[in-house]
């Protein structure tokens, strides 16, 4: 199914009045306030396409993060562009929008209990993402610290290679999967780790279209173009090289050309 899918996104000419997009349709900036800053997928969605961003910028001083999802609505028949996702825009019917939150983000199923995601010690080692029948190679998927002047005396997160989800660099997604009743369950990704079914009965009959809402302390996002191929020779070899060391700063130990090593390390 996702080899199938457009790998090009952009978002829509159509958005809230406090955004500005820049040329590429691939960068969403809020300018002002901390709401009104709803943006749209330029296209409806594929089944199994994800519309994936990073956050690139934060601002201080407001309470609450990106919000997420999909809507049956064409944004270009909207008369006005919603202030808010939720609850304004879901209340329109027909759309669905999940807030992301620091730790709370994993859908529990039936009889579950919500729980954190599994992580692979070190690096998330397998090169794809399965979600039912989605393929989608993980390597454009996950969001990567940078590292700072100290990080590897005082950063466990440079050493694990993992990322809050609201932190700056993280990569959120939306996609959603054909269930044989004729609709559709909504998936949210966060660096590379599915949280679940966030919604059920999306109709699959309409065009359905991402929502990302530049909200509160989110100021920032840009869309991250996801490749649905096979993994290339070079990421492959990456795979390999991660799966023999504890975590990224092990690679500086190994024996390779500099560039290969800032490669493995995704600096």
């Amino acid at each position: 199914m996702a080899a199938q899918c457009r790998s090009d996104t952009r978002f829509h000419h159509v958005h809230g009045t406090n955004v500005r997009i820049d040329p590429s349709h691939t960068q969403a900036t809020r300018v002002e306030s901390f709401a009104n800053g709803l943006c749209f997928s330029q296209e409806p969605l594929e089944p199994g396409q994800i519309f994936l961003v990073e956050i690139e910028e934060k601002e201080l001083g407001w309470c609450g993060h990106l919000r997420i999802g999909l809507t049956a609505h064409d944004p270009q028949s909207l008369e006005v562009v919603p202030e808010y996702s939720l609850p304004d825009l879901v209340n329109l019917g027909d759309t669905w929008v999940f807030a992301i939150t620091r730790n709370h983000n994993r859908i529990a199923l039936d009889g579950e209990e919500a729980r954190a995601p599994a992580r692979v010690q070190g690096f998330l080692s397998e090169p794809y993402l399965l979600i039912e029948q989605v393929r989608i190679p993980r390597d454009k998927l996950v969001g990567r610290s940078r590292p700072g002047r100290y990080s590897h005396i005082l950063d466990d997160l440079y050493k694990m290679n993992v990322l809050p989800p609201t932190a700056r660099r993280s990569r959120i997604g939306v996609l959603y999967t054909p269930q044989p009743n004729g609709t559709a369950d909504m998936h949210i990704v966060i660096n590379g780790e599915d949280m679940g079914p966030s919604a059920r009965g999306l109709p699959t009959a309409r065009p359905l279209y991402a929502v990302v809402d530049v909200f509160a302390s989110t100021k920032s996002v840009r869309v991250i173009q996801v490749e649905y191929g096979f993994p290339s020779l070079q990421t492959l070899c990456r795979l390999v090289i991660q799966k023999h060391v504890v975590h990224r700063l092990a690679i500086d130990g190994l024996d390779l050309p500099p560039l290969l090593k800032n490669f493995c390390k995704y600096e």
